[in-house]
């Protein structure tokens, strides 16, 4: 059994997939406005170092909620992921403007979509990170309006998610669609096996 510090239901549900057992450990709404003071870009940060900083620091955060939580020792698993466009790091949008910016600089070219995953042991983190490459179609102001309009470019980065309606930009994956979604089983499972 493992913590799974994230209230992501697609990495809830990813989890299950490969029957790994876990109990949430999902931060509470004073520790969530701290987790996204830890997704703040550094100046000139390389979109493989935030990611990875980033899923580091959310295993340690949730280690330390386990403790202050009297919960028994098991590991924390976290995961971060980012979408980047040449060495620019898409995040989540703010507002319906930043989402339409996002998908008109992602329409007709190939980006990376980054995930680390960590896990804590005590104060001992390992990670692993994805890293592959989707390339969009060309996406007209329409296709654009519409899919803003649908509301789910707001929590995700990049301003899309891959598993519902924008899943129709996607003319081609070179990498992990799991890693895609928000957590990497290739690079889960040899982290929960200690493989390297």
């Amino acid at each position: 059994m493992i913590y799974l510090a994230s209230s992501s239901p697609r990495r809830q549900e990813l989890l299950a997939r490969i029957g790994v057992r876990f109990e949430l450990l999902a931060p509470s709404e004073e520790e969530s406005d701290a987790a996204e003071a830890l997704e703040a870009i550094e100046p000139g940060e390389r979109p493989s170092h935030y990611v990875v900083r980033v899923a580091v620091a959310k295993a340690l955060a949730g280690e330390a909620r386990r403790q202050a939580r009297g919960l028994p020792p098991a590991p924390v698993l976290a995961a971060d992921t980012t979408v980047a466009l040449g060495s620019r790091i898409l995040g989540k949008p703010a507002d319906a403007a930043e989402a339409t910016a996002m998908l008109r600089a992602l329409s007709g070219r190939t980006h990376r979509v980054l995930t680390a995953v960590a896990l804590a042991r005590g104060q001992r983190v390992e990670y692993r990170l994805s890293n592959s490459r989707v390339r969009f179609a060309r996406l007209g102001a329409q296709d654009i309006a519409r899919y803003v309009a649908t509301g789910d470019p707001f929590d995700k980065a990049g301003a899309y998610g891959i598993q519902g309606y924008a899943g129709r930009f996607v003319r081609r994956i070179d990498g992990s669609d799991s890693g895609i979604m928000g957590l990497p089983l290739y690079e889960t499972h040899c982290l929960l096996r200690g493989r390297h």
